[in-house]
Formats: C-alpha cells, sequence, structure tokens
C-alpha cells in the first residue's frame, strides 16, 4: 500500500502537463493536404507504412479486421457514446468506449475522414470520465487492473501517438491525467501481488461494479501469475513506462517491472511455443507480449523479442488449427477456446525471417487483430507446412495427427497432459474431424461460472472420454474462476509411420483423485488416415466392479447432426459425413444415445441447438477389468461405409476389412505393464 500512497503523492499529476510525445502525427505521403504532419517515429509503425496498411486492409484476407477499422454504424456509435453508455459499468461498456475508441483513432490515421476523428475525440473523453478504470479492489480501496485497465492504458498511449496535435492541448492532459492515475497504478497494483502475493491485502470484485457472478479471489494472486491476464497489465504498464520513460519520477520503476513480468511469464509457453491455455487464449496473450516488445525495441532500443520461441509457437497453433467446411477459423478446441486467430504470425514472419510463419499468416485462421495490418507483408517469402508438422506431439502432451490443413482433411486430437488455467475435465478426450466435419465433437461455449448450465459442458460427462462408474475425472468446483485442476494425464507411447499414427495417454492419477480404487485408467489411439480412427480404453479397479462408459459427443450447434445407436454399434451423421463406428469389450456391451440438458437461453454461447448437448455411449458392463475398443470410420456424405469386423483373440483384439477402397487389418496386443501394441 506504500507503494500507491508514494506514487500519487510523489508523483503527483506533475507528469500530465508535459506532452508524451515529441512529434505532433504522422507525415503520412498520402495524407490529403489539410493534414498537418510532422516527422517522427510512431510506437508501433511509421508514416511510410501506412500505404502498406492500407493495401493490407483492401486484401481478402482483411476483410473481417477492415469491417472492424472502417464500420458502417457510425452514427449508431456516436448515439451510444453521447446518449447510451453507462460510467458505471466497465464489463461490457467501458469495452465498447475502448474498442470504438482504438477503431476511430486508427481509420482516421489511415484515411483522414473527420467523422473518425470527432468519434475518436468522443470515445476519448468518455473513456477517462470513467472514475476507474477496473472492477478489482487490493484491501477493498485500490484498483488493480486484468483486463479494463491495461486495455484502456494501451489505447491512450496509442491514441496520443497516433491522434498528435489533432487533439487540443486539454484533451492530451486529460488523456496523460487518465493514464498516470487510473492506468498505470491500477497495472502496478495487479503485477505487484503477482510478484509478491503474500503481500496482498485481499483482492476481491468491486461490488460498485455489480457483476452476475462471486468469485472467490484470495488465491488469484498466485493464480494469475500463470495465466493470460498476467501479460495483459504487464503491458499496459509497460506501454505507460515507455510513454513517460525520462519524464515521470515512477516511469523506469513501471518499465521495470513490466519487463520482469513479461521474462517471468516467458515460461509458460513450452521450449517448443505450445501454450497450455489454448489456442484462442494464445492469441490474445501472445499478442500482447509481442505489443511491448516491438514497442520498447522501437521506442528505447531494448531487445525482449525474444523470450519465447516465438517460430515454434505460430507452429503450435499451425498444429492447433483446424478447419470445416462451415468454420475455416476451427481450431482443435480442447478447453475454452473460439474461432483461431494468427494475426501475431505476421509480425513473427518478418521479426525472424520465419517462411513459415509468413505462409500461416496468409492462409491459415483468422487476422482479427489491427496489428495484423500494421505488421503483414505480402511479399514476403512464404513456405507450406509439409508432412513433417502432421504427426505433433506437443511439450504440454497435446497430440494432433492430420492429414493436411484443408476443410476436407483428417484430424485427430487427443488431450493429455496436465492442468491449465481454462482447461476443461477432459483428460483423454479425443477429437475427430475429416471430410470437412467435426464427427467425434469437444463442444463449444462452455460456461465460465457455475451459475449457468452451460457449465456442464466442461465435465467429462460432456466430452469424448471415459467414465468409471458414470462419473470422470477430478475437476474443481469453479468457485475460484476457471483455474487450473490437479488432473494430469501423460502420454506414454507416440508413434507414427506412412499413413498412420499411434498413441497412448494413461490418466490413472486424475481418476484416482475421484475415486482411489482405480488402478488403471488408459486410451490408445490408432488412426488410419484419413477416416478410421481405433479407440481402445483399459480401465482396472481394484476391489469394487464398476461400470465403464465412453462417450462420443455430437456436434449439433447448427441442429444439422444426429446421432443414432443400434446393437453394439452407433452412426453419427452430419451434412457432409457420416461415421460408422462398432464398439466390443471384455465384457457385455451396451451402446445407447444420451442428452446433456442446457439452458435455453444463456446469451453469449446460444446455437440453434443451445438447449442441449448429444452423444454416444458405449457401456462395459461391471467387473473389476475392462477392455473397450471402439472402431470408427467416417466416408463423404452419400457414400457406403466400408465393413470393418473387430474380434477378440488371445491377448488382445483384431480388425479387419475394408473402407472406402482400402483394406484394414490392425491387432492390438493389451500387454499388462506398457503401453498396447499395435501391428499395422
Amino acid at each position: 500500500m506504500s507503494a500507491h500512497r508514494t506514487f500519487l503523492n510523489s508523483a503527483g499529476l506533475r507528469a500530465v502537463l508535459f506532452p508524451l510525445f515529441g512529434r505532433a502525427e504522422f507525415n503520412d505521403p498520402d495524407a490529403p493536404a489539410t493534414a498537418r504532419p510532422e516527422p517522427g517515429r510512431g510506437l508501433l509503425f511509421d508514416a511510410a507504412d501506412l500505404p502498406r496498411i492500407r493495401a493490407n486492409l483492401e486484401s481478402p484476407r482483411f476483410a473481417e479486421l477492415r469491417a472492424s477499422v472502417f464500420p458502417t454504424d457510425l452514427a449508431a456509435r456516436e448515439r451510444f457514446l453521447r446518449d447510451e453508455v453507462r460510467l458505471e459499468n466497465l464489463m461490457f461498456d467501458m469495452l465498447r468506449v475502448r474498442q470504438i475508441l482504438e477503431q476511430a483513432a486508427l481509420a482516421y490515421v489511415l484515411n483522414r475522414e473527420p467523422a473518425q476523428l470527432a468519434l475518436a475525440r468522443l470515445a476519448l473523453r468518455r473513456l477517462c470520465e470513467y472514475q476507474r478504470w477496473d472492477y478489482f479492489l487490493e484491501g477493498g480501496k485500490h484498483t488493480f487492473g486484468l483486463q479494463r485497465g491495461p486495455e484502456a492504458t494501451i489505447a491512450c498511449v496509442l491514441v496520443l501517438d497516433w491522434l498528435g496535435d489533432e487533439l487540443t492541448p486539454e484533451e492530451r492532459a486529460m488523456t496523460e491525467q487518465s493514464i498516470v492515475t487510473k492506468g498505470a497504478p491500477a497495472c502496478f497494483h495487479a503485477l505487484n501481488g503477482m510478484k509478491y502475493p503474500d503481500r496482498v491485502r485481499g483482492w476481491t470484485q468491486d461490488p460498485r461494479e455489480k457483476m452476475p457472478f462471486t468469485i472467490d479471489m484470495r488465491r488469484w494472486p498466485l493464480i494469475l501469475n500463470a495465466t493470460n491476464l498476467k501479460v495483459i497489465p504487464t503491458c499496459g504498464l509497460g506501454f505507460a513506462a515507455i510513454a513517460l520513460q525520462g519524464r515521470h519520477p515512477d516511469a523506469a520503476k513501471w518499465l521495470d517491472l513490466a519487463r520482469q513480468s513479461a521474462r517471468a511469464f516467458a515460461i509458460m509457453y513450452g521450449m517448443d511455443g505450445a501454450y497450455d491455455e489454448g489456442p484462442g487464449y494464445w492469441g490474445y496473450t501472445t499478442m500482447h507480449l509481442i505489443l511491448f516488445a516491438e514497442a520498447l525495441h522501437r521506442r528505447l532500443g531494448l531487445d525482449d523479442r525474444h523470450l519465447i520461441n516465438y517460430p515454434g509457437t505460430v507452429r503450435y497453433a499451425l498444429s492447433m488449427a483446424m478447419p470445416t467446411q462451415a468454420v475455416p477459423k476451427d481450431t482443435v478446441n480442447f478447453g475454452d477456446v473460439g474461432a483461431l486467430d494468427v494475426s501475431i504470425a505476421a509480425w513473427v514472419a518478418q521479426t525472424h525471417g520465419d517462411a513459415l510463419s509468413q505462409h500461416v499468416a496468409g492462409h491459415i485462421g483468422g487476422m482479427g487483430h489491427w496489428p495484423a495490418a500494421v505488421w503483414y507483408r505480402p511479399e514476403a517469402p512464404e513456405h507450406a507446412p509439409g508432412a513433417e508438422l502432421h504427426d505433433m506431439r506437443l511439450s504440454n502432451d497435446v497430440v494432433i495427427s492430420r492429414t493436411g490443413w484443408k476443410a476436407e482433411d483428417g484430424v485427430v486430437a487427443l488431450r493429455s497432459g496436465g492442468p491449465a488455467n481454462h482447461e476443461h475435465a477432459d483428460r483423454n478426450s479425443v477429437i475427430f474431424k475429416v471430410y470437412g466435419e467435426r464427427l467425434f465433437h469437444d463442444p463449444f461455449g462452455a460456461g465460465y461460472t457455475t451459475t449457468v448450465s452451460r457449465w456442464a459442458l466442461r465435465q467429462p460427462e460432456a466430452h469424448s472420454a471415459v467414465l468409471i462408474g458414470g462419473r470422470g475425472h477430478q475437476y474443481h468446483d469453479g468457485s475460484e474462476g476457471t483455474n487450473a485442476s490437479w488432473a494430469a494425464a501423460s502420454v506414454t507411447d507416440f508413434r507414427t509411420g506412412p499413413g498412420w499414427m499411434k498413441v497412448t495417454s494413461n490418466a490413472t492419477e486424475a481418476y484416482q483423485l475421484v475415486s482411489p480404487d482405480v488402478t488403471l485408467a488408459e486410451r490408445t489411439l490408432v488412426y488410419l488416415k484419413p477416416d478410421v480412427l481405433l479407440v481402445f480404453d483399459r480401465v482396472r479397479l481394484g476391489t469394487a466392479p464398476a461400470a465403464v462408459q465412453t462417450r462420443y459427443q455430437l456436434h449439433n450447434d447448427d441442429g444439422a447432426g444426429a446421432v443414432a445407436a443400434g446393437g453394439n454399434g452407433f452412426t453419427i451423421t452430419r451434412p457432409l459425413a457420416t461415421l460408422v463406428a462398432t464398439a466390443q469389450a471384455t465384457g457385455a456391451v451396451t451402446v445407447r444415445t444420451g442428452r446433456i440438458e442446457l439452458a435455453a437461453n444463456e446469451g453469449t454461447y446460444q446455437h440453434a441447438k443451445a438447449g442441449c448437448q448429444d452423444y454416444a455411449e458405449v457401456e462395459s458392463a461391471a467387473a473389476l477389468t475392462h477392455e473397450i475398443l471402439t472402431v470408427a470410420a467416417a466416408s463423404p456424405a452419400g457414400q457406403t461405409p466400408g465393413s470393418l469386423t473387430v474380434k477378440a483373440v488371445p491377448g488382445g483384439w483384431h480388425v479387419q476389412g475394408v473402407h472406402n477402397g482400402r483394406p484394414v487389418a490392425v491387432r492390438i496386443t493389451a500387454t499388462v505393464d506398457a503401453a498396447p501394441e499395435v501391428t499395422l
């Protein structure tokens, strides 16, 4: 707390009387004659870059971004800012104000349209009118910032950089005052609390925000230290420090803490660039690391642009890409993950001279964040991924096997590995996509709080995974948010060859946290590319026999999917593909369909069929030892599936037949103390 008082008393508002930047605006050679440019260097781009940025935004690759930077609803945005914005609502309204500010200011830099400048100035004034910039408190008194405060700080520094003398001295002073009183202190408190959690006097939600949920934040200084919510205030504090370096008494301290925080967080990436929170949070997090590093290098000549394996982390995103016919930006969505955005790949391509990153920037996922248009250079050499990247065991033990990156290509993904923020209870769950369709699905839109029914989509029951006696492995109760559980699995065998992949993952420890009687919970996948998948589950119990269920989730968010069971098999139907599966076990097998009921209306995550999640379930009758083999074969819609037979043989199982004109012959030998052996 003394640090907070020292900041306010010693720093005061002395710095706000000085301009942040020693230049007016960009010296844009293409600007209309009405502009009054002065020479200078931009925080993230220069005047000479503007023609290229404009050209990027005109290309089809940037259509989504172009629509956000140059929206057609300027009148509606102005009405919101003038008449509708609630200055006591930070979670939603302040977010929108900040977004409008960034987009309008950037649009003005690019096209010098007076209406955009007027909108940016109005948004800037409304943002600065907020009495506080985040909705969390330390000790019930001091605001600390995790998202809104850092984001507002970043936006204000950018806008001062972009608009220059288009702002009046009063507007500049107002903005600088907000940065040094509401932005930098909030970021500093957040990072200082994560660095010294034992000194924190209690983090809580700010009751003035009236959030619709309550989270126990007592352990958040520890929890957030390993999540994306450390990087956003790192970037925010870094931007404030860079802007005020040499002119504010605490700027050097801010910069030191920001750089320490960035370096400390870098270890959250694997040596191969893998990121545990998933590809959705990967893009958001990595972009803020890069924004700070790039501004630091351009303004102060300090080079922190190599803290992580940036080319490797783009390969991580490439591995997680899983385009379908309906969703080109689809991804392997283990955990809380939405569409794949690869905006940072353009920066990696140029900064690290990486031709594969250039290919990703041009062809994979989406480029929806404005820095992508700044960084992308269409003339740079690119190199498409080859077969060497088709079968990947990432450092976090997520395994992905594919035939390529087109919508019709096959992808199989296995979720092994340890816990992470934004995870689900999904150890050993599987995703299978081919012929443009998700066939074994991992549901989207799980709830972030226990107050909504879609919290159920985080549980093992909602994944293509194993239940023992109807129960999954350990997961937390959600009282602290979406933090990590204790559940862990590990890949014990991973092999590949021409046209096939085999992986075994052991999740025994995760299930023992729920039932100590579990002595083995193991899954083996055999993927015969592109469209045959064998799932071999082994479960052993100590003294109490129990039934074991393996579930396979249906993708039906669009209402176009169906699942049906019959005999010892089931069928999953999608518009472009059909999957036929049969199941055998060491005991009696029952195959059925089921449904997880969900509330009919829960806002953001609603889909046509959001009121339920359907699945097929294979159950092995109660016993101490279980071996369950599910053989799934997919075909394009309208094509007759092949015929594959499953037979128990001494020591294992034999699968043979013909599918889509290809012979199939696989023998699985169930060893006692090692991963099953597979013979093709």
